[in-house]
């Protein structure tokens, strides 16, 4: 399993993800970007001073965990920075924070943390296996690049779409095919990592830790598109021109036919 180099990177994850003891939802979105950039950059490093032998296309991962953990944190800090109304949602989701207790918190961070690690350990497995490059390596590549422009285009046509109508959700470009394609785009990346790794698992350890891992994070993001339809549905249940978008056009996987994650919708 390399425990020894896991924990490493377990404390990389636990250190740059610790800003969410400042704000608890930080640990699942400014936290979670700077805590996959770390590992990717923790795992560079080790390639290139000789601990692991790897090629291109591992170092090709290493950038991709990079880019995709800098542009989410910067996109955050950047959309908190400048949206109003972001920093409100941000201000409801974070509850009674002042009287949330450390304990809890350290709880939050630890179980995060570690899932940070699991996310990533299809890429950390191939390298520590010595697995040269496959099909299977440029495949895991391929999907992560494709998943990274459709995070980056998904929301750059929201900001551009919600300057334009403010009052409405965005229903163009990629919205278009899918409510919620930021968070295809996350399932997507994380599909590609864990098929990256998918010809050089080796025993039950490595194959429970990336597949727990995945279904982990589509879990996540499917929570996540419910709990944006409820607020939405607060916000838009009696705009015609809403309901009949989502009526229409799937919430999270384009061409499933999924278009609620909600039993009641008012």
């Amino acid at each position: 399993m390399g425990f020894e180099y896991l924990w490493i990177l377990l404390t990389v994850s636990a250190v740059l993800c610790a800003v969410g003891f400042y704000k608890y939802v930080y640990f699942i979105s400014i936290g979670y970007g700077f805590a996959v950039a770390g590992i990717g950059f923790t795992l560079a490093i080790m390639s290139m001073i000789g601990i692991f032998h790897v090629g291109v296309p591992h170092y090709i991962l290493y950038l991709l965990l990079i880019v995709y953990g800098f542009r989410l944190s910067g996109f955050l800090m950047i959309r908190e920075a400048k949206n109003a109304a972001y920093r409100k949602t941000l201000e409801v989701a974070s509850g009674d924070e002042a009287n949330m207790r450390v304990i809890v918190k350290a709880v939050i961070w630890v179980c995060v943390s570690i899932l940070y690690v699991a996310q990533t350990s299809p890429v950390f497995f191939r390298i520590y296996n010595g697995g040269k490059s496959s099909f299977v390596t440029w495949a895991g590549i391929g999907i992560c690049t494709v998943a990274l422009i459709i995070e980056s285009a998904a929301d750059r046509q929201k900001s551009v779409q919600k300057r334009i109508r403010p009052d409405m959700v965005a229903m163009g470009g990629l919205y278009k095919m899918v409510r919620c394609p930021n968070y295809f785009g996350e399932i997507l990346f994380w599909t590609g990592v864990f098929v990256s790794s998918l010809d050089i698992l080796r025993g039950w350890g490595q194959w429970l830790t990336a597949v727990i891992s995945y279904i982990c994070i589509v879990y996540i993001m499917f929570n996540g598109a419910q709990r944006l339809e409820k607020r939405q549905m607060m916000s838009y249940a009696d705009n015609a021109e809403y309901n009949d978008y989502v009526n229409k056009t799937p919430i999270i996987i384009p061409f499933i036919p999924v278009y609620h994650l909600n039993k009641k919708r008012t």
